[in-house]
Formats: C-alpha cells, sequence, structure tokens
C-alpha cells in the first residue's frame, strides 16, 4: 500500500481528533511520566495527550513516512520516529506509563501479538488505551465491499480486503487474558457532513485507500464515482443540506496488573 496523505486525512481534524480526547479523558493516571502513541499519524492524537499531560514525555509513532513528516512539522515541541508495529516493539527504549492507539490498529494483523506487545512495554500498573472504527455494519462500508466485487471491478481490484479488526467478544477475551483490570465500551459519532461528497472525501484517506492503490487515474475517479452513486442512496441529505455520517468506534482500556 503506497504511504498515507496527510493532508486528506486532516480534512476532517476535528472529527477526527474527537475519539482520542474522549479516549484520554477515561485514562486514570495523575502523574505519567512516559507515554506512547502507536499510530499517531499526523500527530494530532499526540497534541492530545500533550494537553492532558503536558510534563510528561511523549513519543508519537508510525509507519507513514508522510505522516511522520506533517507531524513534526506541526509539533516541533514533540517527538516522532517511524515505527513499523508488526516488528519494531523490541527497539523502543524503556517503559511506558501509558500505551496509547487512536484509530490505528484497524490496519495492523495479528491482534493477539499486537496486544501482547503493547502490553508488554507497559511499567507495572501502567494503562493500555485504544480505539479502533467498528464499522462492519454501516453503509459506505459494505458500499465499497460490493463495488470492488463488481464484475468490471474484479480484474482490476484483484484481492479481497482484509479486515484485521476482531469480534468484540474476541477482543473481551483477550483482555481478560492479561489483566482483570480492563473496561470496553463503544460510541458511534454522528458527524454533521457538510455534503455526500463529503463522505467520499473522508473515505478516500482511509477505507477507499487499498482499492484506490491499485487503480490507474482515471479508474480511480470511475471506482469513486460508482461507490458515490451507492453513497447518495444511502445517506441521504437533511433538511438543512447536511448529511448524517454515522461513525461506530470501539474503545477499550487494560491496566498492566503484577
Amino acid at each position: 500500500m503506497s504511504d498515507w496523505n496527510s493532508e486528506q486525512y486532516l480534512k476532517f481534524k476535528k472529527e477526527r481528533t474527537q475519539p482520542s480526547i474522549d479516549l484520554v479523558n477515561r485514562i486514570n493516571i495523575d502523574k505519567p511520566k512516559r507515554i506512547i502513541d502507536i499510530g499517531c499519524g499526523p500527530g494530532n492524537s499526540t497534541a492530545v495527550l500533550k494537553k492532558r499531560y503536558p510534563n510528561a514525555y511523549i513519543l508519537g509513532v508510525d509507519f507513514s513516512p508522510n505522516m511522520i513528516e506533517k507531524a513534526k512539522a506541526d509539533y516541533p515541541e514533540l517527538d516522532f520516529m517511524l515505527f513499523d508495529a508488526t516488528k519494531d516493539f523490541d527497539k523502543l527504549e524503556g517503559k511506558f506509563d501509558i500505551v496509547f492507539s487512536n484509530a490505528c490498529i484497524q490496519w495492523i494483523p495479528n491482534h493477539k501479538k499486537l496486544l501482547d506487545d503493547m502490553m508488554s512495554i507497559l511499567i507495572p500498573n501502567g494503562i493500555m488505551a485504544v480505539q479502533v472504527p467498528y464499522q462492519f455494519n454501516e453503509p459506505i462500508h459494505k458500499i465499497v465491499g460490493e463495488v470492488a466485487a463488481r464484475s468490471e471491478w474484479k480484474s482490476l481490484i484483484p484481492f479481497e480486503k482484509v479486515f484485521n479488526i476482531l469480534k468484540e467478544d474476541e477482543y473481551f477475551d483477550l483482555l481478560a487474558e492479561i489483566s482483570s483490570d480492563f473496561s470496553m465500551w463503544q460510541t458511534t459519532y454522528f458527524h454533521r457532513m457538510p455534503s455526500q461528497q463529503s463522505i467520499i472525501e473522508w473515505y478516500r484517506s482511509t477505507g477507499l485507500k487499498p482499492y484506490l492503490d491499485v487503480l490507474s487515474d482515471d479508474k480511480k475517479a470511475e471506482f469513486e464515482s460508482a461507490v458515490f452513486e451507492e453513497v447518495k442512496k444511502a445517506y441521504p441529505v437533511q433538511k438543512n443540506g447536511e448529511v448524517i455520517f454515522r461513525f461506530p468506534r470501539l474503545f477499550f482500556y487494560r491496566r498492566k496488573i503484577i
């Protein structure tokens, strides 16, 4: 998959940042010394952590050079580095009071190993706090998959998208394996979008990206157009001209009990 586009991602900065604010506000540690933000993207979630914990050392890490470059430019007072969450945990120096991840782990395979790795870099009584998009039942999620499966696209998109996100009960079991102190919750955000096209703009930097990456420029536009025709049917315009974009997110929180 090609590198991420930080500018496209930040077109909806306010909406994308709110879940990280909500997650940070659930963390019950008064004076953490060291925090890591896994999948920090362009640094907006890392900045939320710094605002809450101004005296802590905070490190933002991400797989994307473009995202890290943008984060360093926008938040020069914070530390950022490239990081591959499938293999780089042993390269981190020291342990952390908080391991934080907002809307990242859906891109990383093998969540049992990943959660074990995230817990391994926590100090005793440290906290892992995670948020992951949970859109399986939402129209846009179904639309993209259904359009990609059409006969005219099968030869051009020669793969079925792999979804790394587990079921709620599977996460429950993984959390319970390591700690008796954990919680899970789900929040559905009702984003106010200025148009139906805005949903395409949102998804272009995330859920549409794996499909667009394998298409030529003219086919990218054609694929987006096919998706948009279905989006118009599934997301009606409200009386004030806006569109409701429902976005469920799953949160979980686990303390490392030693």
